[in-house]
């Protein structure tokens, strides 16, 4: 399966209200120990990233200042095997596995995988275990090993200059090939968020350093 790149971003950014996905439409969503995910038709997978302060405190994303309290990553330097049998971070592993076996208890192998931020650390584990393709928006580093696997490059991944997350965490490594982008005309402190990506393929019509679309 192909995927153009902007329809991609596109439900990337309305997979946080599931009723702003139209098409293609939601057939099954997973809502389950802070872990969501939702099933398209045509057996396409859309991760979203962190939505509560729980995410990061579980999952061990990224380093987060609220109040006066500083959430860190942890595990940093512990990670173990997955289904593919690659060691990956354990805190993103934690959140791959939940949707794992909802997958498996629904009976459905996707075709497609796309994801933000946690989402996007999900969506490389998971392509490497069912060997699909898969985009990922803002995405941290899942992978312990900094040499590649076998099925290593069916991800492809947008990350931005001005977004800190991509570089986390710094021991670890990204899957399949990445694309770094310097915006030019939409410069942040922290583009993180969604609409910031969107804003960067609609920029990439006229710099042409991103694909169009990926998959195969």
């Amino acid at each position: 399966m192909i995927y153009k790149l902007a329809h991609a971003a596109t439900l990337a950014e309305a997979c946080y209200s599931a009723e702003r996905i139209v098409k293609p439409p939601v057939i099954k969503s997973l809502n389950h120990n802070d872990v969501q995910a939702h099933l398209l038709k045509g057996n396409i997978l859309l991760l979203p990233g962190s939505n509560s302060v729980r995410d990061y405190v579980k999952f061990n994303l990224r380093p987060l200042r609220l109040g006066n309290q500083r959430l860190v990553l942890k595990h940093t330097s512990e990670a173990e095997k997955g289904a593919s049998g690659t060691k990956w971070h354990q805190g993103f592993l934690r959140y791959s596995i939940e949707i794992f076996d909802w997958l498996q208890k629904e009976g459905v192998r996707p075709n497609y995988i796309i994801g933000h931020s946690l989402g996007a650390a999900a969506a490389q584990i998971l392509s490497k275990t069912y060997n699909t393709p898969a985009i990922g928006f803002a995405a941290p580093r899942p992978k312990w090993s900094k040499h590649g696997v076998i099925q290593d490059g069916r991800c492809l991944l947008v990350n931005r200059t001005d977004d800190p997350v991509p570089k986390l965490p710094s021991t670890y490594h990204h899957m399949g090939k990445t694309k770094l982008f310097q915006s030019v005309k939409n410069k942040s402190r922290f583009a993180h968020s969604m609409d910031h990506y969107v804003k960067i393929i609609e920029e990439d019509n006229e710099f042409k350093i991103l694909p169009k679309q990926w998959g195969g």
